[in-house]
């Protein structure tokens, strides 16, 4: 792929405490090179949902103009945006179609086709259905076959995860992009974007849980023998500790969180029990001293109700500690907590580790995005790769000889050699590169065209 004629992408992660903005391009290593970063406080945001849309068109234009300051050449019309909340849900399905032709192979048409169906899904009043991902195929009795285009049978079908939300949610969360401005590229459920951005094809194989800590939820994504088994998004985050925090030991959020990023640990025994902290008295009033254990014990009921959600969303799906070779991989603003992992050992007998989104930056990444918080932004623009780098591969697929017959060339004129006319199988629209090779491609065969009549004039004359 050329450099310069990658696309620049935009992910924006509308969060609860947060909302970033990062543009980036794909060098020629396949990794990615930030061309703009801005985020903002976010206020119009509970639980992953959008309940204030003005509160939150300014944090977004905020983040924006920021990313704007970072690189003025940018350009910023479309963007790849995370949803999650608390109405997020996810069913499994199964679709089959028999096909016309069995002897031809199958093609990406069939494919579309059997995922169009399953978009004819019933779900219940009031949701959406935000995406339809295959799983693994079937082609007759052939089982399990990640990708059946190339096959030929009678009968192609596959099992489905089909992720669904709010209608409301997701009108609200539409109206705040359109409104600043930008439209919605695509939404992409955030613990998806996660996974992206922190899991390799090892992790994935070998079967592997993301759980993304955000602010206001707390995103499972299931991975098992190279498939997505399950998501789920549980309505805990990192804000729920500090609303804990504040409560259980009465000092203001601010104040909590404070304490929180800096003395807070997700195991209370590995707390000094003789540590204090001292926090001014408001008005006048007197210093108050706060026990380092007791900050560590509402952290960790808090962060055991968490996990003890994603052991209840691995049983669900069968799939049992020995079964994810992989472990767990923390990630998110709340996977920093202190002794997390040794939490999460504990919790759900699985092997844990931290998720940084690195592995896919170019060299010359600031340091703060190499914080597990950036994840899911992160992600999103490799999902928006991913789809580009699909349609270009089915347009380059969709490249056909085609001779020109015997008839049309004279014996006493130069051979016309055989030309690739493209015929395209996608519906949409091609991408940018792809018109741009169709031009030149036109322009050949336009002269090709020109140089036949010019010497029959010739001839003539």
């Amino acid at each position: 792929m050329n450099v310069n004629e990658a696309p620049i992408i935009v992910g924006l992660d509308i969060g609860t405490t947060k909302i970033a903005a990062i543009a980036g391009r794909k060098n020629e290593y396949g990794k990615l090179e930030i061309l703009g970063f801005g985020r903002a406080n976010s206020t119009g945001v509970q639980h992953g949902q959008v309940l204030n849309i003005e509160q939150t068109i300014k944090a977004i234009q905020q983040a924006l103009k920021n990313c704007y300051e970072s690189n003025p050449d940018l350009e910023i019309s479309e963007v790849y945006v995370g949803i999650a909340g608390h109405h997020i849900k996810s069913l499994q399905t199964r679709g089959d179609i028999v096909r016309q032709d069995s002897e031809n192979e199958i093609t990406i048409f069939e494919i579309e086709q059997l995922i169009d169906n399953q978009k004819k899904t019933f779900i219940p009043a009031g949701d959406q259905i935000i995406d339809v991902i295959p799983q693994e195929f079937t082609v007759d009795n052939i089982q399990n076959i990640p990708n059946p285009i190339g096959y030929n049978g009678v009968k192609v079908g596959a099992n489905f995860h089909i992720i669904t939300g709010d209608r409301n949610a997701i009108r609200n969360i539409n109206r705040a992009v359109d409104k600043s401005g930008l439209k919605t590229k695509d939404l992409v459920l955030q613990p998806l974007a996660s996974a992206s951005a922190v899991m390799s094809e090892l992790d994935m194989e070998a079967g592997v849980a993301i759980l993304d800590i955000g602010g206001g939820t707390s995103d499972l994504a299931v991975f098992y023998e190279g498939i997505l088994k399950h998501t789920a998004v549980i309505p805990f985050g990192g804000e729920n500790i500090t609303n804990d925090i504040k409560t259980g030991l009465g000092v203001l959020k601010q104040q909590a969180e404070a304490m929180k990023v800096q003395f807070g640990s997700a195991l209370a025994d590995e707390a000094k029990a003789n540590a204090f902290i001292t926090i001014p008295g408001m008005n006048g009033m007197p210093a108050k001293e706060i026990s380092v254990k007791n900050l560590a014990n509402i952290i960790q009921a808090r962060m055991g109700e968490i996990l003890d959600f994603v052991t209840y969303h691995l049983k669900q799906v069968g799939l049992d500690t020995r079964m994810l070779n992989g472990g767990i991989i923390l990630t998110g603003g709340g996977s920093q907590l202190k002794h997390l992992i040794q939490l999460t050992e504990y919790s759900t007998g699985l092997y844990a580790r931290i998720g940084f989104p690195n592995g896919h930056l170019a060299a010359n990444h600031i340091d703060e995005l190499k914080k597990p918080m950036y994840s899911t932004c992160i992600g999103l623009i490799l999902k928006g790769y991913s789809d580009y780098e699909h349609k270009y591969k089915e347009f380059e697929k969709s490249f056909k000889k085609v001779v020109v017959p015997e008839t049309l060339v004279k014996e006493d004129e130069p051979e016309v050699r055989p030309l690739e006319v493209p015929i395209a199988e996608t519906k949409e629209t091609v991408n940018t590169r792809g018109r741009k090779g169709m031009t030149k491609f036109w322009e050949k065969f336009k002269n090709n065209l020109l140089e036949l009549f010019k010497e029959e004039g010739d001839k003539d004359l």
